[in-house]
């Protein structure tokens, strides 16, 4: 992609109604890297998340002021279908949310919808052993997907989110509802999706972030009124944003003076 930049975001205001969520943040995520977003709780790290794929657009009360460009286009643009958006950039939900389908329906189902002229089967598949579940799930492939284990579900969900190919996988917090073992097992397979995709990831763990994230976004909070605002406070390497973060607000955070 252009310049090495698979998104390029560029927001100005994110509101829920009457209400400034994020402002002022410049976030350009990388081709073939997994970008890290911490922050504290309320920074509106999902929220840009969310920006990058048009989730947001979802909410009723949702509006946004600015410009998000992927492949040299602005997916704001009152020409751009937001369903097609998300057939490039898929996302990956913070509770595992397989379907009441079985393992290969759900993995097929974006196949479908998006009228796949493949072999679906082959294509299932793929998407399974990328994941890391083929060989788990390969002779179970008819059995409900709500009938494997929270570590294997997101597999799953993951497995599903990349069967349609996209360019682009979002995760938000995909390992907050797994045990050390599931999370070890996600986070390995995330190092091993970078080859194929360009990961932007939301996380709560800072460890997390250091042990995956090629570059780590840290966002932070101004409180005025009693209301959260969030904004982008620093971006960069991982190592220099965790070990010789350039601003005051990313040192204290990481001393753990707040959280």
């Amino acid at each position: 992609m252009k310049n090495g930049i698979a998104i390029d975001c560029r927001l100005d205001a994110l509101y829920y109604g009457d209400f400034l969520a994020v402002r002022d943040s410049h976030v350009p995520v990388e081709s073939g890297s997994i970008t890290g977003f911490i922050g504290p709780s309320g920074c509106g790290k999902s929220s840009v998340l969310r920006c990058f794929n048009r989730t947001n657009d979802l909410i009723p009360s949702f509006r946004f002021s600015g410009n998000v460009y992927f492949q040299g286009q602005d997916i704001y643009h009152k020409s751009i279908d937001p369903v097609s958006v998300r057939r490039y950039i898929g996302m990956v939900f913070q509770q595992p949310n397989p379907f009441a389908m079985s393992i290969f329906d759900n993995v097929a189902f974006g196949l479908r919808i998006n009228k796949y002229k493949g072999e679906v089967g082959a294509r299932v598949e793929q998407a399974l052993r990328q994941a890391a579940l083929w060989d788990e799930v390969k002779d179970k492939l008819k059995k409900s997907g709500l009938s494997l284990s929270g570590g294997q579900q997101q597999r799953l969900c993951i497995a599903r989110a990349i069967a349609t190919s996209p360019a682009v996988l979002l995760m938000d917090e995909p390992c907050s509802a797994l045990d050390p073992i599931a999370t070890r097992s996600i986070e390995e397979l995330m190092l091993e999706l970078k080859t194929r995709y360009t990961i932007a990831l939301v996380t709560h763990n800072m460890q997390q972030a250091r042990r995956v994230a090629d570059k780590t976004a840290f966002m932070g909070v101004d409180i005025s009124g009693g209301r959260r605002t969030g904004y982008l406070v620093e971006l960069g390497e991982t190592r220099q944003v965790f070990e010789e973060p350039r601003e005051e607000l990313t040192r204290e955070y990481m001393r753990g003076k707040f959280s």
